[in-house]
């Protein structure tokens, strides 16, 4: 393969995620764009909780039960001779750690608000870690079908609280309060929907609508407008030019401007104006930092990284997925690659790409893809792949959980069902396990960021392990994971002998104390002056 092929192909990936509060519409979002992708010819409404209809995105039984979506799904589907690989996160804010580490896998972000609510909890939460990671984000203002707030206040809320430039690139068109259409700056067009095709019920939102498309100056806006729509359309667009800089690609490269679109995913109003868009702007894969410095996409060395790991996606089978986002360099099915945790040499079997549940062997791949490998039990997330080089790249952090419960079995003739359940559901990332350092079995405590993922974790047990359980109270309230200033292994025994906290490892045998409430960690900190308290943990730790 030429360099040149090489540099084509990694520039035709176009890797981002979602990221939205829940109930914004970000599902929705996911499948229509889908719909205008191709690969779905029909979108079926997206109803709330049990009554509506699975999504595409979610495929845990779950996610269909509650209407949310609990997990990372893999998309990949290709759109106008480009590879999107879209991740769509979880939505809900007890499973924040498995988006942060989505988004340690991707080139950029779209940020969905509701046009009524405008920046949220969640939203905030999430924002932050793009921004921590210099990601490229784009907003999507999504619902304006319904009574919302004004544009301009939306605008000004984004960069007053997230402290971010906007640029509004498409901007809503109203006739009598009624969403009509979206405005593009930069293209100087205006797309205005069929407000009939909006009305169909069983039409909205299944397919594509009718647009026509025309320029600011058309005589055919006032006949669709009326001429109070038109002044205002106008009004506003030329406020929109006498207030606001030119759009800084640089600055949106750095995370510092975002371009913001107006919408309706129900509809799919507005969705093709943001694709086209989109597209255009959307950045390829960029060079990435690791242990030797920056790795460029279209260097021909092939690197990844592991960023989830999923047990049972096939029922029939209890297998085991790791999910690894290619870096750099050219994926070939049956390629034997360094897994650099374990000094190992390995091939990976049967390499997959998803539509939820749809999986397709892979035979080749390239930096931006994400693909789905056999997991015999060897990964870990944020291990790194490479084919033979001896580098690392970033950790992809553990962070200290606030909630924590001790699991008790119903039955305990289902011991070995519950080690091998809660061990996978651990290295998976869906909750933390925290157990005496000098035997695999004994008192089992959890923790989680978010109560609801200890309800997961009771579901997932019952539904593929076979095993009951119940959660008893807990005396401890912080955990923090530790290490010796000095770099030397830690003597947990000796350390359990203070009796300041409780000692414990993780799944990872990553050395960690728990403590009942502020004043004990305080206690620790001060009379254990040679120990770090960390509240995330990187890699791996030595311990005796």
């Amino acid at each position: 393969m030429t360099d040149a092929v090489l540099t084509h192909e990694v520039k035709r990936r176009k890797t981002f995620a979602i990221i939205s509060h829940p109930d914004a519409g970000k599902t929705t979002l996911t499948e229509k764009l889908l719909l205008y992708g191709g690969v779905i010819q029909l979108a079926g409404a997206v109803k709330a909780k049990r009554g509506r209809a699975s999504a595409v995105s979610d495929w845990m039984a779950l996610e269909r039960e509650r209407g949310i979506s609990i997990t990372t799904s893999v998309m990949q589907f290709p759109y106008r001779g480009l590879q999107m690989n879209l991740l769509d996160t979880p939505g809900h804010a007890d499973f924040s750690e498995d988006t942060y580490r989505t988004l340690h896998a991707v080139d950029g972000a779209v940020m969905l608000l509701d046009s009524a609510k405008g920046v949220e909890a969640q939203t905030k939460k999430l924002f932050r870690v793009c921004r921590q990671r210099k990601i490229p984000i784009f907003t999507f203002v999504n619902k304006m079908d319904r009574p919302g707030r004004d544009p301009f206040e939306l605008v000004g809320e984004v960069e007053s609280v997230l402290g971010i430039g906007v640029y509004p690139i498409t901007w809503p068109i109203f006739t009598g309060g009624t969403f009509r259409g979206v405005y593009h700056r930069l293209a100087h067009r205006v797309y205005l929907f069929d407000a009939e095709f909006a009305k169909s019920s069983q039409s909205a939102g299944a397919e594509a609508p009718p647009v026509k498309v025309s320029g600011l100056d058309d005589p055919m806006l006032e006949r669709e407008l009326g001429e109070e729509g038109v002044k205002r359309l106008r009004d506003e667009a030329e406020l929109l030019e006498a207030a606001g800089d030119s759009f800084d690609s640089s600055r949106f490269a750095t995370g510092d401007v975002s371009p913001m679109f107006f919408g309706s995913a129900i509809n799919n109003f507005g969705l093709e104006a943001f694709l086209e868009s989109f597209t255009d702007m959307m950045p390829a894969p960029s060079p990435r930092a690791t242990s030797t410095g920056l790795l460029a996409a279209d260097d021909s060395q092939f690197s990844a990284f592991v960023f989830k790991i999923q047990a049972n996606m096939d029922r029939a089978h209890r297998d085991r997925v790791a999910f690894v986002r290619i870096c750099s360099g050219r994926f070939d099915r049956g390629m034997k690659i360094h897994h650099v945790r374990t000094k190992r040499d390995l091939r990976l079997a049967n390499p997959t790409q998803f539509l939820a549940q749809d999986r397709s062997i892979v035979e080749q791949a390239y930096a931006g893809d994400v693909l789905g490998v056999y997991d015999p039990g060897v990964f870990e997330i944020g291990d790194t792949l490479t084919d033979g080089g001896d580098f690392t790249f970033e950790d992809i952090p553990s962070f200290a959980p606030e909630h924590f419960s001790r699991l008790v079995m119903a039955d305990p003739l289902k011991r070995k069902q519950l080690a091998k359940g809660i061990e996978q559901l651990a290295q998976e990332g869906t909750i933390q396990l925290y157990r005496p350092p000098d035997a695999r079995a004994g008192d089992i405590i959890l923790g989680a960021v978010g109560q609801l993922q200890l309800e997961v974790v009771k579901y997932r047990l019952k539904d593929e392990y076979g095993v009951e359980i119940r959660y008893e109270g807990v005396n401890c309230s912080f955990a923090r994971w530790i290490s010796r200033r000095d770099g030397q292994p830690i003597d947990l025994q000796a350390l359990a002998r203070e009796r300041i906290g409780t000692v414990a490892v993780d799944v990872r045998d990553r050395p960690v104390m728990l403590f009942a409430g502020e004043w004990q960690l305080n206690t620790a900190v001060r009379e254990l002056p040679d120990l770090v308290f960390a509240e995330t943990a990187h890699g791996v730790v030595v311990r005796e």
